[in-house]
Order: structure tokens, then sequence, then C-alpha cells
């Protein structure tokens, strides 16, 4: 998808095996798990969808997450800077990685969401930190670049009213647990 100017893209992750998923019982790929009759991913691209912002998908079958954010960095090099979302958080609001990408605006060079304390996704990064990641690789993904922008004080901590940052399907009781917020949430007050 073509950027838009001073927004930085969405890259959501979507190249895992879901080894954890299918140890705990889970069945097919775990993307592709129903959630409330619609494909996990493509729960997760609604909301990205949803925000207006620029994204790409990045589901080529990379060896490690941090070869899969160097992949996506690379093919965006324009980009004003990127937002890193985990392709099985299908509960994140699109409000909120509109509230992270316009934290990006500022002097920070990444801004990490917050929920009730706990950290989650997407994690933001600069334009300043695009050889960083696009340098990655391995399993761990831009934990270690997140850990150096913190050791500087250039990481803005975003506190957000979204449990979906933090709703991450790793076993069929975490899916089942997000469908029952799902249907909450739709079911409003």
């Amino acid at each position: 998808m073509a950027t838009k100017a001073n927004s930085p893209v969405v890259i959501v992750l979507a190249s895992g095996r879901g080894e954890r998923f299918i140890a705990a019982g889970g069945t097919g790929p775990k993307l592709q798990a129903p959630l409330a009759g619609k494909p996990l991913l493509e729960r997760t691209l609604d909301a990205v969808r949803a925000s207006g912002l620029p994204w790409r998908l990045e589901d080529a079958g990379h060896p490690g997450m941090g070869d899969s954010i160097a992949a996506a960095v690379r093919a965006t090099p324009d980009a004003a800077g990127w937002l890193i979302l985990p392709g099985d958080l299908p509960l994140v609001r699109p409000e909120t990685l509109r509230a992270v990408a316009g934290a990006l605006a500022g002097r920070v060079r990444a801004v990490q969401p917050q929920y009730k304390g706990e950290r989650g996704h997407p994690v933001g990064f600069s334009a300043g930190c695009g050889a960083q990641l696009a340098a990655l690789r391995g399993t761990l993904g831009a934990s270690s670049i997140l850990k150096a922008m913190r050791a500087i004080d250039a990481v803005a901590d975003l506190v957000v009213d979204d449990v979906g940052i933090v709703t991450d399907i790793d076993t069929p009781q975490a899916l089942a647990s997000a469908e029952a917020l799902w249907l909450e949430r739709s079911a409003g007050p």
C-alpha cells in the first residue's frame, strides 16, 4: 500500500507458524482461526483499515519476527515511521493505532502503548530507526531497538484504554477469551 505523507506505516506481522497455539491444542493456522465468525487476521486487518493509516501485511513466511520486520521496513523506505503490530491482536482499536502514530510526530524515537500498566502493541518507531529495523534478524523482533531507545530516554509510553493492545492470541483459551471480549464490545453498554 502506498504511504501517505507524514504517516507511519502499520506493519502487520503474519509470518509466524503459530506453534504455541498448536501446542496448546489449537488446530489449523492460528491467524485463520475464527473470531466471531471471521478469521482472526481479518479482524486485525479490519482495525488497521479503519485507522486510515497506510499499512503493509508481512506474511511471506520469514524465519523470525526480526526478519519479518526488516523485510517490511525495507519494502517501505519512504515511510515517516512504522507501527509494528502482530497479526494476532484482533481487538486493537483503530483509534489506538492513530494515537500511537500521532505520538510519533514529536521528538521521540519510539512509542509503546500501555493498558493498566501492561505494555503492548503496536510499538511505533520513527523514521530515524529505519536502518536499525531494516537490519533485524531472528526471533526477538525489535525488542533490542526498543531497549536501546529506552536507555536514552527516547521512548514515549502512551497510556490507552484499549485491552486489545495486550490481547494476543497464543492459545485456544486466549482465542475464547478474545471472542468473549469481542462480543461484549459489540453488544455495547
